[in-house]
């Protein structure tokens, strides 16, 4: 990597490491929130928070555990993302941060994840089309063919990693059949979005940060060979739509590319292995889906407020306001946690409690909201339902084979192991 790629990561995660790591050690609530403590456990930290206030001054940014406020400032457009670090970063080391543009990733412009209306608008439109319920229901039978594949590749009574055999696998093979890749390159799109994920989180290491966009340049390498592909030969996926019915050059193409591939994967693998842990964890809640198979959709909803895949999301104030009685400039920025909303008790009854028949339990944030609401979201709702109540009915005695490991994410925060003994498989059954 280059001297310029070095000062990159300076400026848009070494800065943030160090600030993080002195508060940490200072005691800070926050700091220690976005750690590795924080990463083991948050929930402590976010009630502390909580605590506090419903809009908390951190020696970092601002900060907000609030459903109400938290969704009210994912909807009003005074608020907006950032281009760059989440962490206010000395101005000259700013500069740096957009000296030289990176290989074409969802953490950096012009990926939608990280652009306003109305350019965001512009980007949207083509790709969100791919994910009405109208375009998901059609994908349904490919869904369903997949799982029973791979449940039908699982060893009878023996020992799998649920995340590699299976919380992984059913959404990048619907993802690969959206955008028009080859089946044989799934391994490999496997490792590239483990190695750039962390790009999403708050002061991750250079070496991190150089695996991460060592991984982005070999994706970049590869998407521009598709799109070329798709360009002379297109097909009915979403990408070549992309190609030929929107004005989007090249890089957007494939930034765009890349947040199709997080929207439709990273949050479906770690809903499923979020499911899968608490479920074996709570097995009354297991219980209460096997007697009534027509609670699995709310499940999906439980599981995702108890548990949201995505963890932590930040917006900016585009313009000087107030918000709960307190004067903000413009350019501040409030840390939103989704967890900490989806465990609020002024909505959520007994919020730390996971209940599969919670009456509200759709009422969760973990797919934000507003205009930067994850289009995803009806396709990792398909998705899981089925896979989950799927692999539960093939193996009904499966059990827990040893502690789940958690990635060391926390924007994406998830499963890297869930390792299961599976016991003898059912034959499947209609699950329509």
């Amino acid at each position: 990597m280059t001297l310029q790629y070095w000062l990159r990561w300076l400026s848009l995660q070494g800065v943030p490491r160090l600030v993080l790591r002195v508060q940490s050690r200072r005691g800070d609530t926050f700091a220690r929130m976005m750690g590795p403590e924080g990463i083991r456990d948050p929930h402590p930290y976010i009630e502390q928070i909580r605590a506090q206030g419903k809009l908390v001054k951190t020696p970092l940014p601002w900060a907000t555990c609030d459903h109400a406020l938290v969704r009210t400032i994912l909807r009003d457009n005074r608020f907006g993302v950032r281009s760059s670090a989440r962490i206010e970063i000395p101005k000259v080391l700013a500069k740096f941060a957009n000296r030289m543009p990176p290989p074409a990733n969802p953490a950096d412009p012009p990926a939608m994840l990280r652009m306003n209306p109305p350019e965001h608008t512009t980007m949207r439109k083509p790709v969100v089309s791919a994910f009405t319920p109208r375009a998901v229901e059609k994908l349904r039978e490919r869904v369903e063919t997949v799982t029973e594949e791979l449940l039908d590749a699982m060893p009878s009574d023996g020992s799998v990693d649920m995340v590699e055999a299976f919380a992984s696998r059913v959404p990048i093979a619907i993802i690969f059949e959206m955008l028009g890749l080859p089946r044989a390159d799934m391994e490999q799109f496997l490792f590239w979005g483990e190695e750039m994920t962390p790009m999403l989180d708050v002061g991750i290491s250079w070496s991190k940060y150089h695996r991460a966009m060592r991984s982005a340049q070999q994706l970049n390498d590869y998407l521009d060979r598709h799109i070329e592909r798709l360009r002379c030969e297109p097909g009915e996926d979403v990408l070549s739509n992309m190609i030929t019915g929107s004005q989007l050059d090249h890089y957007a193409l494939k930034a765009n590319t890349s947040i199709i591939i997080g929207a439709g994967f990273e949050t479906t693998a770690n809903l499923i292995g979020h499911a899968i842990t608490l479920l074996l964890n709570h097995p009354e809640q297991l219980d209460r889906l096997r007697a009534e198979p027509e609670l699995w959709p709310n499940a999906v909803e439980e599981v995702l407020r108890y548990e949201p895949p995505v963890f932590i999301t930040a917006r900016s104030a585009l313009t000087e306001l107030e918000l709960e009685g307190v004067q903000l400039p413009q350019g501040a920025m409030i840390m939103l946690s989704l967890a900490g909303a989806n465990r609020d008790p002024a909505v959520f009854d007994d919020p730390h409690r996971f209940d599969v028949t919670r009456p509200n339990a759709n009422e969760h944030l973990a797919f934000s909201s507003g205009v930067h609401a994850c289009f995803g979201a009806n396709l990792a709702r398909m998705e899981a339902g089925y896979a989950l109540r799927a692999m539960f009915e093939r193996f009904p005695d499966m059990r827990p084979a040893g502690p789940p490991r958690l990635r060391q994410q926390l924007t994406f925060r998830g499963y890297a192991q869930v390792p299961v003994r599976l016991g003898p498989a059912v034959h499947a059954t209609s699950r329509h």
